[in-house]
């Protein structure tokens, strides 16, 4: 069956995060769903549910309590049902060493949170409109890393 939305789920433990996001898509013209969690554990029973819908796109913070995005990457990425799932790593931090770790385990882009609404809004315009098939197949990390100027 032919969605003509795109599901996107977004886990952040941070509340005020989770609502700019969601504020930043509903302002967006792009036809999309958006699903939230608040840490690791709940995405992680989120999509292990047979009942659940998997998202086309997730944005996964690092930095979460209980399970980090770090363990949900390396989860995800074990499960052949999710393998046409994007990851798009969502984080405060840009450390080369968190960028790195995160290329290796198989996260499609990484996105510094931007500090303000329009910046946001930039971003996930064009995360959600690239097409995932051809940057990934040709993944490197000089595009790994979506930096907003």
């Amino acid at each position: 069956m032919q969605k003509d939305f795109i599901l996107i789920t977004l886990a952040d433990d941070d509340e005020d995060d989770r609502l700019f996001f969601t504020d930043a898509f509903d302002e967006l013209k792009i036809n999309t769903v958006v699903n939230t969690v608040n840490n690791g554990v709940q995405l992680m029973d989120f999509l292990n549910n047979p009942e659940s819908v998997l998202p086309n796109i997730i944005f996964l913070d690092l930095n979460m309590p209980i399970k980090s995005g770090i363990d949900c990457l390396k989860e995800i990425k074990q499960n052949d049902r999710f393998k046409d799932i994007a990851i798009a790593i969502y984080s405060t931090s840009s450390s080369d060493e968190d960028v790195e770790n995160t290329f290796v385990l198989g996260a499609n882009i990484y996105i510094k949170k931007p500090s303000d609404f329009n910046t946001l809004k930039k971003v996930l315009n064009e995360v959600v409109t690239l097409n995932w098939q051809y940057h990934t197949s040709g993944l490197n990390k000089e595009n790994f890393l979506l930096r907003i100027l």
